[in-house]
């Protein structure tokens, strides 16, 4: 008996396995990723996170953007001052899938907040699609022959 490994196959495991929709909305992946790597992220400011990312004004009228461990007190302005928003989307991403319980982000709205989500999903679902595949194969499942021409 051949088994064949199909795409559709570890797409069906996946949503069996893990729940995983097919196009699933950011609001899904969120919670997707919170339950993965148990992290909140919150607008309400507490002096208790593990994360944060927030907006401060230079004294000559600037907007920078602070993404620092912690609730700020202890801001590195070579690592964790940034003066574009879209470098953002990466330091959240990190926060996100290294444990940190509680993210506070001053925004939720931001697109860097959305980027960070679908990103990180992205390679989340990529990593739970090789475990499935490699599952797959040590049951016997084969990718088929590719014709030649």
């Amino acid at each position: 008996m051949n088994k064949t490994l199909t795409n559709d196959l570890i797409e069906k495991q996946l949503k069996e396995k893990y729940g995983y929709a097919e196009d699933p909305d950011v609001d899904v992946m969120l919670e997707i990723l919170q339950d993965e790597y148990e992290f909140k992220l919150t607008d309400e400011w507490s002096r208790e996170p593990d994360y944060s990312i927030y907006a401060e004004t230079t004294a000559d009228g600037y907007e920078v953007w602070v993404a620092t461990n912690g609730d700020g007190r202890n801001v590195c302005i070579n690592e964790d001052v940034h003066y574009y928003e879209s470098d953002l989307s990466d330091r959240l991403q990190e926060a996100m899938v290294d444990f940190c319980e509680l993210i506070y982000v001053e925004d939720l709205e931001a697109d860097y907040e959305e980027e960070a989500i679908m990103c990180a999903y992205q390679n989340l679902y990529e990593e739970k699609e090789e475990e499935i595949t490699n599952e797959l194969i040590e049951q016997g499942y084969e990718w088929p022959e590719k014709e030649t021409v």
